[in-house]
């Protein structure tokens, strides 16, 4: 499988809301990070998307400009939801890299604007401290306490 092939199953697994087809192409030494979700390791990846795709029930996805290299590749992507602490919708378009090595990805990044999304997902207080490491810095602490939670679950 080359490395589009990764990519483009990796997208379509998400629209599905396939996690288990996500998790089985990420290598046992992956590693994942994003503006909220930072340095997890392949196991904490797996779990994050099996949490998020559980949980978000009426996310829908597109992607698109799936690019790849002989090393990785890249694609665009939008994911549209209700944040669930607010019950606010948010639409996120997020830009992924990746490395991958034998049909497996060993490293995916995800970047977005977060001042963009905290105003979506917290309104005014979003806007006002969007900018702000506070915000930042709450958002992951929470996310990743709820990714431990899940994860103690299970």
């Amino acid at each position: 499988m080359n490395n589009d092939e990764v990519i483009t199953r990796f997208y379509t697994a998400f629209q599905k809301k396939d996690f288990r087809a996500m998790q089985q192409l990420y290598a046992d030494t992956a590693v994942f990070s994003d503006p909220v979700f930072t340095n997890l390791d392949a196991k904490q990846v797996r779990a994050m998307w099996e949490m998020l795709i559980l949980r978000g029930k009426d996310m829908t996805l597109e992607f698109k400009n799936v690019q790849s290299s002989s090393t990785g590749g890249s694609a665009e992507w939008v994911a549209n939801y209700t944040f669930s602490a607010t019950g606010r919708h948010v639409e996120n378009r997020i830009k992924a890299t990746f490395e991958i090595d034998n049909g497996k990805i060993i490293k995916h990044t995800d970047v977005f604007d977060f001042k963009r999304w905290s105003k979506q997902a917290f309104g005014f207080r979003g806007w006002l401290l969007g900018g702000t490491s506070f915000l930042k810095n709450k958002v992951q602490e929470n996310a990743m306490g709820n990714l431990k939670k899940y994860m103690e679950r299970k």
